[in-house]
């Protein structure tokens, strides 16, 4: 699957089906319950690989509900490193240098951290493999670094800018039921269309992805 087909399926993906598209929103707006959301995010990723173009279902809430506590911790531990030279900025001189470390670190941190969320999904939602580091560049290199890096940089930027607009939008609105309407659905849909776009790009082999 080329990229523009693998960002053309995942932007159409979560609006097929409009009553799971409003239930993950209402999820991820509510605090702790969110963390169903974050176990929603695999589910997307194992449905995906079993070859199902339709959302799956949310059944099996405390299973979602774990799998969120999970994707929680796995994000904690990638960001550390980042977060060490952020808070490090705020107690020694030279701020900007450890401000762009940890800008730095974040960038190559988030392009390995997506293959290690769905190598966790992909081994039924084990904490260990998202932390399989040999494995994730493995993954990578099988998809060949040149494309993996395209990919990673289209999708990065229609979430800064979808996700910049939205809320935007919403906050404009947010004192009309409108604005409440556009921040609910609009994460809920950059979330789902994030999901299927790492789980369609994890499966592929060497030279599948292209532009």
């Amino acid at each position: 699957m080329s990229i523009i087909r693998n960002i053309s399926d995942s932007l159409q993906y979560p609006i097929k089906n409009w009553a799971k598209l409003i239930i993950l929103g209402v999820i991820l707006v509510i605090p702790v319950v969110n963390f169903i959301g974050l176990g929603y995010y695999l589910r997307i990723m194992k449905s995906t690989w079993a070859g199902l173009d339709e959302l799956p279902d949310f059944r099996g809430v405390g299973e979602l509900f774990i799998d969120g506590l999970k994707v929680l911790i796995v994000c904690i531990i990638y960001a550390i490193v980042p977060l060490i030279f952020y808070a490090l900025s705020f107690v020694f001189a030279g701020s900007a240098i450890f401000l762009a470390a940890a800008l730095i670190f974040a960038i190559m941190i988030s392009m390995f951290a997506y293959m290690g969320v769905a190598n966790m999904a992909y081994y039924d939602s084990e904490i260990g493999a998202a932390l399989q580091y040999r494995e994730i560049f493995a993954r990578i290199a099988a998809i060949g670094w040149g494309n993996y890096i395209i990919w990673w940089i289209v999708l990065t930027l229609i979430m800064i800018v979808a996700g910049l607009i939205i809320g935007v939008v919403g906050g404009i609105l947010l004192f009309f039921i409108l604005g409440f309407l556009v921040l609910l659905l609009g994460y809920s849909y950059l979330t789902i269309f994030q999901a299927r776009s790492i789980a369609l790009t994890f499966t592929v082999n060497r030279g599948t992805l292209r532009c």
